[in-house]
């Protein structure tokens, strides 16, 4: 890190004065290296960078190497369309501080060029990335804006693992990949799902502000944002298990989620700017000085995204939530961010600035551990705690009032929720007494947004537009009705609060994550499953009915008739592949529910350990720079 500070330091020395050392008298006609002028020009800089001569000079030295060879990489391609690509490797694939480049034509496939690297570098399963976009293996590299001295890092995902359930060992390795791919499935399940099933086995998703306020979002931006957190969220999962590259793979594909919801909500989330920094502390982990570009322009894009969100000096987060303590540690991760690349680029005053001000936001945030000791003392959780003088200024009896009250808020959405579940299934009851099934009237209630004769009038009109087309068709009911629900218009931007969550909807006496943790054994699941053709609630309301055991009679049922043989034996298929794909949902739904947290805040409680790290790292450069 300091040769770079150096190196940028001179570069920046050299632009001012015009100075170029691939030219004579610093280099050669044979690009040969001009001994005596770069120790002149050495002994000129070092007391201006405040190095020594002999720092300098090796600075300069490698700067004009790397210019003579960007200059030979630039004929090359100018001659033979060859270009020379800049590869960041993992930390323990460099064999010394030196640069990794490779020659490649651009009309090449990625996965030919990941394969040389990998055969280079002794690297097995790994992704390329640039400007924080992963490069795709089946495209070439020029779609891809690839070109000549182009920045590329290489980025190592998990070695496979043995899956269980498949018997050829290809098919048993799971990949980083796979993960993302299991990641995305998971979401999308959950997106499409409207909350017209009971919540208590059809766990879905719902958008809300910080008081469990649902937003109403159209049905493609809604599908969109439901993603774009989902990976975040796993993103930030990995992160706090310092799985950085793992992390990064999924952080970026919550990044292109992001980009494809509209612009006026970015403008008005903090979710989007939460997401650039995690992204470009990832990069500093990482070590991907390659990525420093990429970097700036996304910290940018936090500061940017906080300003509007949160409003100059915060008003708008105050009005909201009452304090703004909390976000405070996002401001200090973006200060120490600023800080490190301001460092990077030689520019030292603004990079210490920049540490000034994150050392100031640090000693307001870090928790007195007495304080803490008082308030675990009052049955308050360590992350209630540590939110809680925050949010207060360190203030204790304060700082309970606020977990007190945060606590009452949360119950009293829970009673809520139960309320309006009671609501829901008495609803239900009473239009399935009408005559109706459950499905639909469950649809038409969510429609119809509680109201039971609005939803009988939808059911009602929608049986008799369907009944002048189709005396014996039932199913475009529920369809129709679907789409409508899909398609509900979304809020002002300007109502749309500083941040939004993934709130879980389950009923808390039910765990909804997979109906074995009703007590239900998988044999008697799997049998109730394909009794009702995969429907979820309907397998649990069977087996609940049942005291967990499927009777003999429903499991055998009547011999068929001759002619239906064939029939039943593709019914028996078409069941067994419904509960399969129910079974596969409910898992990849369990997979992916499990890394999105219950607290709220769950992003702001962060132990500033790595923090307190990285301002001794950034104080220690800066002093050495200055001595």
């Amino acid at each position: 890190m300091a040769e770079q500070h150096i190196q940028a330091k001179l570069i920046n020395h050299l632009k001012q004065d015009k100075i170029q050392l691939w030219n004579p008298p610093y280099t050669s006609e044979d690009n040969k290296p001009g001994l005596q002028p770069l120790k002149e020009l050495a002994e000129r800089y070092a007391p201006v960078v405040c190095f020594s001569v002999e720092q300098v000079e090796e600075a300069l030295e490698y700067v004009r190497g790397q210019a003579v060879k960007r200059g030979k990489g630039n004929r090359t391609y100018r001659e033979t369309c060859v270009a020379t690509l800049e590869l960041q490797l993992p930390r323990d694939a460099r064999k010394d501080s030196k640069k990794n480049y490779l020659e490649t034509r651009l009309d090449v496939l990625t996965q030919s060029v990941m394969d040389r690297i990998a055969e280079i570098h002794g690297l097995q399963y790994i992704k390329l990335i640039l400007n924080g976009k992963e490069l795709l293996p089946e495209k070439h590299l020029n779609e891809q804006n690839v070109k000549n001295n182009s920045k590329v890092m290489v980025l190592r995902v998990s070695e496979p693992q043995k899956k269980k359930q498949m018997a050829d060992e290809e098919d048993k390795k799971k990949t980083q990949n796979e993960s993302v791919q299991r990641t995305q499935k998971g979401f999308q399940i959950l997106s499409e799902r409207d909350g017209s099933e009971d919540p208590a086995t059809t766990p879905f998703l719902e958008i809300a502000d910080q008081k469990g306020n649902p937003l109403n979002i159209p049905h493609s931006e809604k599908k969109a944002l439901i993603l774009a957190m989902g990976f975040h969220e796993k993103g930030r999962a990995l992160l706090k298990r310092k799985q950085y590259e793992a992390a990064l793979c999924h952080l970026l594909q919550a990044d292109d989620q992001f980009n494809q919801c509209g612009s006026a909500l970015l403008g008005t989330v903090d979710n989007y700017a939460v997401l650039q920094l995690d992204i470009v502390w990832c990069y500093r982990a990482l070590e991907a000085l390659s990525c420093l570009d990429d970097g700036r322009q996304r910290l940018q894009r936090a500061e940017d995204c906080f300003l509007k969100c949160y409003g100059e000096r915060q008003q708008r987060l105050l009005q909201i939530k009452g304090n703004t303590g909390s976000e405070d540690v996002l401001f200090l991760r973006m200060y120490l961010l600023q800080s490190l690349l301001f460092f990077l680029d030689g520019q030292e005053r603004d990079a210490a600035l920049k540490l000034q001000k994150a050392e100031d936001l640090y000693s307001r945030l870090v928790t007195d551990p007495d304080l803490m000791t008082q308030l675990l003392a009052f049955g308050f959780s360590e992350r209630e705690a540590r939110l809680g003088l925050r949010a207060c200024q360190g203030n204790v009896n304060q700082a309970a009032m606020h977990i007190s009250n945060r606590r009452q808020e949360r119950d009293e959405m829970k009673r809520e929720e139960r309320e309006k579940r009671r609501r829901r299934v008495e609803a239900i009851s009473t239009l399935r007494e009408l005559g109706y099934c459950k499905r639909d009237a469950a649809v038409a209630l969510q429609q119809a947004e509680g109201n039971v004769d609005q939803a009988y009038q939808i059911l009602l009109d929608s049986a008799q537009a369907d009944q002048s087309t189709n005396n014996n068709a039932e199913e475009p009911v529920s369809q129709d009705l679907v789409e409508q629900v899909r398609t509900r218009p979304s809020e002002p931007a300007s109502a749309l609060p500083s941040s939004v969550c993934a709130c879980v909807d389950f009923d808390p006496s039910c765990d909804p994550f997979q109906l074995q943790y009703l007590g239900f054994s998988r044999e008697m699941l799997e049998a109730a499953l394909r009794l009702v053709g995969g429907d979820i609630p309907e397998a649990t309301r069977l087996l609940l009915d049942n005291g967990g055991v499927i009777p003999p009679e429903l499991l055998s049922p009547s011999p068929p008739s001759s002619h239906s043989d064939e029939a039943s034996t593709s019914t028996d298929s078409a069941g067994s592949t419904s509960v399969s794909q129910s079974l596969m949902d409910v898992d990849l739904v369990n997979e992916v529910l499990e890394d999105i947290p219950r607290h709220e805040e769950d992003y702001l409680d962060l132990t500033l350990e790595e923090e307190m790290d990285l301002i001794g790292q950034m104080k220690s450069l800066l002093n050495r720079m200055g001595s």
